[in-house]
């Protein structure tokens, strides 16, 4: 993950309960040359695991690559890299800041947490030969603020609810701005289908989709008996990104023990007859279906870390999908994008992707174009 400014981005808009919602539902950000279309996505990743609780060596497995390009070390041999975002919601904009130090060893040198002009969390590394950074955070009135070392290796934001009692007003604001932070990073599912690993027949299993969609003919082997409403809208869904007639999204049940996706085709009685293993579309047939299996289901299906103290009618989920239109042709992309349209207006689902060209976006109402410049 290559460094990104710490403005330069915006998790999803939390709505009620802290969930995304509310805002265009669909922005893009196009452009062929690197402008860090990508560097922003992977950031936005970076920072959702960390609010889920990973540590900073499993989210930057390769600390070194993220630092800018020429950027000289300091005087005591350190370089390093920032990222950061900005969630809306009910206790308005709440920024977030992060300093990361990738070498001489990975650790998180510096956080702030911002609300309304307040600083209601902010760390320091003090001590290098310590493990762990000194937090002070907002306790009440202009001065009262509370100290205690925090680890290294963990966001702090993430780590406030276990930490602050919320017996203050003060204390009560901090854990209001963590918490809406944390759980709109968390609902995040990064998806980049690749249609090289999808063509193979696969053991059926609990059909929770993975990012590469490498599992999609198990998870259409639960899906099109536990929502069969959505099965239905995907095989409608599928006759505009498919070539020839689709009367089906189906799946097979093969000799040995395993599940192949399948499309059904001529009329419904005798679809299974004239049915074309998936394994046998284009690329971009491929990257069609999976992207819009991905909007029809929801996190009970997709492999996602699930803000499980959210009322379910309040849950969103934002979906970040790298090189969005990666081998579809103009049709397909304005199809998936008319569809991404109407499932995010109902406020439980956001896509942000990455694009090498907005012409056909434009088009599509409900979609928001990006420009990032660098």
């Amino acid at each position: 993950t290559p460094p990104t400014d710490p403005h330069s981005q915006k998790p999803p808009s939390p709505g009620p309960g802290g969930g995304a919602g509310g805002g265009p539902p669909v922005p893009l950000t196009p452009g062929r040359r690197p402008r860090g279309k990508s560097t922003a996505l992977r950031a936005y990743e970076a920072l959702a695991r960390l609010g889920a609780g990973a540590a900073l060596g499993e989210v930057f497995p390769d600390p070194a690559g993220c630092v800018p390009e020429g950027t000289a070390r300091d005087e005591q041999g350190r370089r390093g890299f920032r990222i950061g975002c900005t969630a809306d919601g009910p206790e308005g904009p709440v920024r977030l800041d992060l300093a990361v130090q990738a070498e001489p060893e990975l650790r998180i040198v510096g956080e702030r947490l911002t609300a309304r002009g307040r600083a209601l969390l902010s760390t320091a590394l003090r001590d290098p030969g310590r493990s762990c950074v000194q937090a002070a955070w907002h306790t009440a009135g202009d001065g009262g603020v509370t100290r205690a070392p925090l680890p290294d290796d963990l966001l702090g934001t993430a780590l406030l609810p276990l930490r602050v009692a919320g017996t203050t007003d003060g204390q009560r604001q901090v854990l209001a701005a963590a918490e809406q932070v944390v759980v709109a990073l968390r609902s995040v599912f990064p998806c980049d289908p690749r249609p090289e690993r999808m063509r193979e027949p696969v053991a059926p299993e609990e059909g929770r989709l993975r990012r590469g969609c490498d599992n999609i003919a198990a998870v259409l082997h639960r899906t099109r008996h536990e929502c069969a409403r959505r099965h239905a809208r995907l095989t409608s869904v599928a006759r505009a990104g498919c070539a020839g007639p689709v009367s089906e999204v189906g799946v097979e049940e093969l000799t040995d023990g395993t599940v192949r996706a399948v499309l059904g085709r001529g009329p419904a009685d005798r679809a299974a007859a004239r049915a074309t293993p998936l394994g046998r579309l284009g690329d971009g047939e491929l990257r069609f279906l999976a992207l819009a299996l991905v909007l029809l289901t929801g996190p009970g299906v997709l492999a996602v870390d699930q803000a499980a103290e959210v009322p379910r009618a309040l849950q969103s989920l934002t979906v970040l999908a790298e090189n969005l239109d990666r081998t579809l042709d103009a049709a397909q992309f304005r199809a998936l994008l008319a569809l991404a349209a109407s499932i995010c207006a109902d406020g439980h689902l956001r896509l942000v992707g990455e694009v090498a060209g907005a012409a056909a976006a434009r088009e599509v109402r409900g979609v928001t174009v990006v420009d990032l410049v660098r």
